[in-house]
């Protein structure tokens, strides 16, 4: 069997992944903490003051990275829910439930941070705005795959209908990101070209990679964490969970 396969099969082992999960969120946390203070650090106290909007502009620090993980984490539950759909792998549909809360919240943060960003730039903190509200929208998918999740009983059902809505929610995702190139919006244009030259100085654009970089470990220890307490729940009665609360006694 190919080695990648053969990981990815294995990994389908909920004794497999709760063991191999356990053993990543630590160093997931420490990488989280260290990326977050070093970037932080250097978005407040070494980037300097942007020369048309002031200090304001540093809430782009936690607004963007956050927006961007919202829609990243969307894509993932969608391509976590496909996997389960599709191969019926119940890590899948595990790890596909357990990214909505944290999308959802990393949504939220971005509305509410271009809210307050919004009220010194435009004058208020909400406009109707083709960026805003394709965000808004969003944050209601997130709400409405939770939402549909927890009006099932059964888990495998439950699953599998939250991730033919994801799938269907999709379509969104294109929608956020074209829209100020679509429309005409007040949210301002691309900045951050990975393809091109980039509008933003090196010295501004460091701390928000690092930013960027460190949302990514905090969802990922938080994923995992949120999906091994769930994994925990619904076998707490087979011969696995019992096996490993003894190995981590000893």
């Amino acid at each position: 069997m190919n080695p990648v396969m053969k990981f990815l099969h294995k990994t389908g082992s909920p004794a497999y992944f709760y063991w191999l999960s356990g053993r990543m969120i630590p160093w997931l946390w420490v990488i989280f903490a260290v990326l977050t203070t070093w970037g932080m650090y250097q978005a407040f106290f070494v980037a300097p003051t942007d020369y048309q909007q002031g200090e304001s502009y540093r809430i782009i620090y936690i607004h963007v990275p956050a927006a961007w993980m919202s829609m990243m984490i969307y894509l993932m539950m969608a391509i976590f829910g496909a996997i389960g759909l599709i191969w019926r792998i119940r890590i899948a549909e595990i790890l596909a439930i357990s990214s909505a809360p944290i999308g959802a919240a990393f949504a939220l943060i971005a509305l509410i941070s271009g809210a307050v960003w919004g009220k010194p730039t435009w004058g208020a903190y909400w406009v109707w705005d083709a960026r805003l509200t394709s965000q808004l929208v969003l944050f209601f998918l997130y709400l409405g795959v939770m939402g549909l999740h927890s009006a099932i009983d059964e888990p495998r059902k439950a699953a599998r209908a939250a991730a033919l809505l994801a799938l269907v929610g999709v379509v969104n995702l294109p929608i956020i990101h074209y829209s100020v190139e679509w429309w005409n919006t007040l949210h301002q244009g691309t900045t951050i070209k990975f393809t091109g030259g980039s509008k933003m100085p090196n010295s501004m654009l460091f701390p928000l990679l690092l930013m960027a970089a460190s949302t990514k470990f905090y969802y990922g220890a938080a994923l995992l964490t949120r999906a091994r307490n769930r994994l925990l729940e619904q076998d707490r009665r087979r011969g696995w969970v019992a096996k490993s609360i003894r190995e981590q006694r000893l």
